[in-house]
């Protein structure tokens, strides 16, 4: 499993995606991953990273309100959800819908006793959308 994170987004210079977007070497690296039993997810903006990789195209993802026309742009099918799971994709919106993503990977992975025991442990309840295919 790789988890990219985001950040940067809104602007252009370093760091940020947007900057490694420019430098390309982390979406040739998302790119060229081995893809046998591999789950790539990515949270905020970082779904950008996958995008530039090419990994979102015709696929169902979310990302940041604010990076979600661009993300549309670039050929991925938007959902209304905080977690988006495609199988091997899966994607989260903005800032904290990384807990949702960390919680929806240990319940889909690890099982629901699972899940709701790193709930329990955070003191945080899972809350909002996943949309599964």
């Amino acid at each position: 499993m790789i988890v990219v994170p985001g950040g940067g987004h809104a602007r252009r210079e370093d760091p940020g995606v947007w900057a490694e977007i420019r430098r390309g070497t982390l979406p040739r690296a998302l790119q060229v991953a081995p893809r046998k039993g591999l789950t790539v997810s990515a949270l905020c903006t970082g779904v950008m990273l996958l995008s530039a990789a090419g990994l979102t195209r015709g696929r169902p993802c979310t990302t940041h309100h604010k990076a979600r026309p661009d993300l549309e742009q670039q050929g991925g099918i938007l959902k209304n959800a905080r977690v988006v799971d495609d199988g091997d994709l899966v994607a989260a919106g903005g800032i904290t819908s990384g807990l949702e993503l960390a919680l929806w990977l240990v319940r889909r992975e690890l099982g629901a006793d699972a899940g709701t025991g790193v709930e329990a442990m955070l003191e945080y309840e899972a809350r909002g959308t996943v949309w599964t295919r």
